[in-house]
């Protein structure tokens, strides 16, 4: 049996052989052309010909007014009431944010002391 796909006449060593140590043949290599482009182009502008340096500082303007705007809405927007309780929790200093913690740990003893006086009826 043999392999469907492949060639059946292949033999590895059909080929002569390399050194050990030695590099493989190296593939040709093009030349680099001396001019490469011309000047800079913005992706998805036209031709340089058309394009000029007030197209260049209206794109400019234009591109930062929506960085503000985007900036400003992201400012502006409340993030509901999980946003809020998070700012709340990001103005807690360490010390409110322990006591906080004592807090509900001694609530949470009173209420297990209630149940177990509850039960001892």
């Amino acid at each position: 049996m043999g392999n469907i796909c492949g060639k059946s006449s292949s033999d590895n060593f059909s080929q002569p052989g390399r050194v050990l140590g030695s590099a493989p043949p190296q593939p040709e290599r093009s030349s680099v052309p001396a001019k490469i482009g011309g000047p800079p182009r913005t992706l998805g502008g036209s031709s340089p010909n058309t394009q000029n340096s007030s197209n260049a500082e209206e794109a400019r303007r234009r591109a930062a007014e929506a960085a503000e705007a985007r900036a400003q809405a992201a400012t502006s927007k409340s993030g509901g009431k999980l946003g809020t309780q998070l700012a709340a929790q990001k103005k807690q200093t360490r010390n409110d944010t322990l006591k906080e913690i004592a807090n509900n740990e001694i609530r949470q003893r009173d209420a297990e002391e209630a149940a177990q006086a509850r039960t001892h009826n």
